[in-house]
């Protein structure tokens, strides 16, 4: 038996022992957007060191001005000059669990369950994002150590508290750590699968851009029988902002908004289009029937690589039970920009506060929220020898090609890791669309965190090749 196949029997035999463990770190609700939870991101933190510990590697909790970073180095008495070094990187901290009466279980007490499809499945809090996602490293390095006494790469593990409160503390944590952080690649499991049966590989993220803005009109609220008419209105005015942000065809009028945005690659699309996506499926999930982006662009191509602008609130005026004619002092929106290819984020958020500013009517004032960040959209070339080598583990496992996909989220991290630490990202993980991650009932199937487990397995024993 060669040593890949008693390593994938290990963590096969040992899998019970898995869940247990992964189910003793969702126990703790390692939230980190609020305060009340700061021990127990800690705990939690504290938990991944001990066990990192425990399998040999040097592990060590260290502190920033949030929540702690986890921080484990591991090289095999073997390693060479040319033994790979690799960086694996998670989060422990989760969302939030309100509203909690839409739980059909505690958020903290996870559990395994057979549901009526007949697919088990785990519930609970950070089972899909991302504990159970980043246990999946763990347990492949406990499966390796266990039956081999080594791993066949060097690895770095960098489990941080805060990706679900914007990960104030790790661009300067990555800085401040350069020289002990930077890699040959880095690894992130917080993705998904093409479905439950086909593994897929991200290679494109798109970049974020967020604003708010706040017109005003008259200096106090007014009865609209006496100044309806006369009186500029600010939301007829922030209407009219919203509705000159994209032209008939769906596409956004922003000057200058598409520099930086390259069609899709016809090798690309192609693969792409056998994919078979149903978008009539997609949108009738969601109680919709008609794409409404920019026409001539699929679905796929809409979400995976094109830009979008949108409006996530806008309010203004009364908004209270019955009726209040009021004639309101100010409105108020939030916009959020996707970015794809070399759009600048900057450069995209001065073009949309002076397309505002020309909008706005004399007797009137505008203002930015000041606080309009942004990330832009990152983009791992497909040929990448780590792509090749991680897609063929996984073929090996699933029985079928790695879909080459892209991502209509954000992972800022991986533009972090690439321009502080030098290195490109792979983006493997065994989530699906279904996982209700950051809503109620968040699961992971156990197909997923089994099987991602093995895939590790053979993607560390590939890599390490």
């Amino acid at each position: 038996m060669t040593d890949l196949n008693a390593v994938l029997t290990n963590a096969d035999g040992d899998f019970d022992n898995s869940l247990g463990r992964l189910f003793q770190l969702v126990r703790i609700p390692s939230i980190s957007t609020d305060p009340a939870h700061n021990a127990d991101c800690e705990t939690a933190a504290r938990t991944i060191v001990a066990d990192l510990k425990s399998l040999g590697f040097e592990a060590e909790l260290r502190e920033t001005p949030g929540r702690p970073m986890v921080v484990a180095h591991y090289t095999p008495k073997t390693a060479t000059k040319s033994t790979p070094h690799l960086l694996f990187y998670g989060h422990y901290d989760v969302q939030p669990a309100d509203p909690l009466d839409l739980w059909n279980t505690p958020p903290f007490e996870p559990v395994r369950k057979k549901d009526p499809d007949g697919v088990e499945r785990m519930y609970g809090r950070g089972t899909a994002d991302d504990k159970g996602q980043f246990m999946t490293f763990v347990e492949a390095a406990r499966a390796w150590i266990t039956t081999t006494g080594s791993l066949p790469i060097k690895a770095t593990f960098l489990i941080e508290g805060e990706e679900e409160s914007g990960s104030p503390s790790l661009v300067p944590f990555l800085k401040a750590n350069k020289a002990e952080l930077s890699c040959d690649a880095a690894f992130v499991c917080d993705t998904n699968m093409w479905d439950a049966r086909t593994p897929a590989i991200t290679t494109r993220l798109r970049g974020l851009v967020h604003e708010e803005i706040t017109i005003t009109g008259p200096s106090i609220d007014l009865h609209s029988g006496l100044y309806g008419g006369p009186a500029m209105n600010p939301i007829r005015v922030l209407t009219k902002v919203i509705a000159a942000l994209h032209d008939k065809n769906g596409k956004v009028t922003i000057p200058g908004f598409y520099d930086g945005v390259a069609d899709l690659p016809k090798a690309t699309m192609k693969q792409w289009q056998s994919l078979k996506f149903s978008e009539a499926k997609f949108l009738k999930e969601v109680g919709l029937k008609q794409p409404a982006g920019e026409k001539g662009k699929s679905v796929l191509e809409q979400v995976w690589a094109r830009p979008t602008a949108e409006v996530n609130g806008i309010w203004g005026g009364y908004t209270g039970a019955g009726t209040k004619t009021v004639l309101p002092s100010k409105a108020h929106a939030k916009l959020t920009f996707r970015l794809v290819g070399k759009q600048n984020p900057q450069k995209i958020l001065k073009a949309f506060q002076n397309m505002v500013k020309g909008l706005i009517p004399k007797d009137c004032k505008v203002e930015f929220s000041g606080r309009g960040g942004g990330s832009p959209a990152t983009e791992i070339p497909e040929d990448n020898p780590w792509i090749a080598r991680s897609a063929k583990a996984l073929k090996d496992e699933w029985r079928r090609d790695a879909v080459l996909m892209g991502s209509g989220g954000s992972i800022p991290i991986c533009r972090f890791f690439k321009d502080i630490l030098g290195m490109d990202s792979v983006l493997v993980g065994f989530g699906l669309n279904d996982d209700a991650i950051h809503s109620p009932n968040e699961k992971y199937n156990l197909s997923s965190y089994q099987r991602g487990i093995r895939s590790w397995v053979r993607i560390m024993d590939e890599l390490g090749k």
